[in-house]
């Protein structure tokens, strides 16, 4: 009786040099120089002494952010990237990525979100966006399994460590986060506010004029809309919003007054509500309040409702009455309700951004000092940028969407066969693999962008 073979048998060895690894990897740092973000992280970070160092600062900080893009996580997978000098050239030592860090201070860091801003808005050149702008606040629990992280404390869920605000756009750009203690409050408002000017700052001049705190409204050239859950809820934040004439998209926070409307709701002003194709969405209905005015928010602010049957085994809350779940949207933008509803619908796609972002290093606060860890976060943040400008400039169809495990696995981790022909370096990628034309393909779109 044959045994059962799960794979082909084969005889393995070594000794062969001319295969490259994470061919897609270099697509990413190709890109990273080419809308200028390298040459800009070489400006922001000064030489350390009288001589300039071996490794160039800004190579060394693109190096890592194509690193965490690729799914490293620590310094130690720099070695990824170290063993393929075919590909990255010459890669900085552990030891020296370490003191590169530990001497970031909040200038030094200051300059590298500039950096990353001059590089968005080449990116922006490149593609044509049309609409609004819409910002998505949000914080998420990072867990330390160490006591020697600066800044680390318990959480209000009773583990320990850090408590990061982010500020993401609507199409998945990490446009700023902000590197708090684990005892920081979701619901700050002063945070928010502080998130949301550093996300201005890393738009275009023409988006972000006008959305300063006391600007004339007659200034603006762009909408901007920020999205928030009901930890947004906040008198400061939401007049905050306001004084910088920035709408407001923000889920209302459970209350007697709002109960005892609902509850007085007629069953015949409830309309069906919508999916973001215009399609009744099913088991879901939506109404805005007339006549009624909370405390601590904008006069005029428009008050939607949408109840819906919960799903099956899903446990109902306090104010969830006659079986159906109710949800309250507080904004000050004009337009159908219906609309305004599903736009801040997909707010929930924030808690994708921020997974993401995990699996690309926000998981691991690899140093001791808080000014090192704030800056692992900004190549964090960084990384997930240069996934999300890879999909708009070099990808289409599937892979345009794709999350980044998807990424990895079929374009970044790929490998190539290394042959010199005519003093010139070629990688030969594997004819059989499903995904090779993609990759071809955004090579020659990369090619275009100068």
């Amino acid at each position: 009786m044959n045994a059962t073979s799960t794979v082909e048998r084969l005889r393995v060895t070594g000794g062969d040099g001319s295969t490259a690894q994470l061919v897609g990897a270099h697509m990413l740092g190709e890109l990273a120089d080419r809308v200028g973000l390298s040459s800009a992280y070489s400006a922001a970070v000064p030489w350390p002494g009288e001589r300039a160092p071996v490794h160039d600062r800004g190579r060394l900080l693109a190096q890592v952010v194509v690193m965490l893009a690729a799914g490293g996580r620590c310094v130690a997978d720099m070695a990824a990237l170290r063993d393929q000098p075919a590909l990255f050239g010459q890669v900085a030592s552990d030891p020296t990525i370490w003191r590169t860090f530990d001497a970031v201070d909040a200038d030094v860091l200051d300059a590298v979100r500039a950096a990353r801003a001059e590089a968005r808005a080449a990116v922006w050149q490149q593609r044509r966006r049309r609409g609004l702008v819409v910002l998505d606040v949000d914080a998420s629990l990072v867990e330390i399994h160490s006591e020697n992280k600066q800044g680390a404390a318990s959480h209000y869920k009773g583990g320990f460590g850090f408590h990061p605000m982010f500020c993401f756009s609507d199409d998945g750009e990490a446009l700023a986060g902000m590197l708090r203690p684990g005892n920081a409050a979701a619901n700050s408002g002063a945070d928010q506010l502080a998130v949301v000017d550093a996300a201005l700052t890393q738009l275009p001049a023409k988006v972000a004029v006008g959305h300063q705190p006391g600007d004339d409204a007659g200034l603006v050239r762009e909408r901007v809309v920020v999205r928030a859950d009901t930890a947004g809820h906040v008198h400061a934040f939401v007049a905050g919003l306001v004084a910088r004439n920035i709408e407001f998209s923000i889920s209302a926070r459970v209350s007697d007054l709002l109960d005892t409307a609902i509850m007085q709701i007629p069953r015949r002003r409830w309309r069906p509500a919508i999916n973001p194709d215009g399609s009744a969405r099913r088991g879901a209905q939506i109404v805005e309040l007339r006549g009624v005015t909370l405390p601590g928010v904008p006069a005029g602010t428009r008050i939607i409702v949408r109840r819906e049957r919960p799903h099956q085994g899903a446990q109902l809350r306090l104010w969830d009455h006659d079986g159906w779940r109710h949800q309250v949207l507080l904004t000050n933008s004009a337009g159908a309700a219906r609309r305004l509803e599903v736009r801040h619908r997909r707010h929930g796609e924030v808690e994708n951004r921020i997974k993401n972002a995990k699996d690309c290093g926000l998981e691991r606060m690899p140093f001791t000092s808080f000014d090192a860890n704030a800056a692992w976060m900004e190549m964090v943040l960084c990384a997930a940028d240069l996934l999300v400008w890879c999909q708009q400039l070099l990808l289409d169809g599937e892979l345009a969407v794709a999350e980044p495990r998807t990424l990895r696995y079929r374009l970044l981790h790929v490998a190539g066969r290394l042959v010199h022909r005519a003093r010139q370096t070629w990688v030969r990628l594997p004819q059989h693999w499903p995904w090779t034309t993609d990759l071809l393909d955004a090579y020659q779109r990369l090619a275009t962008i100068t």
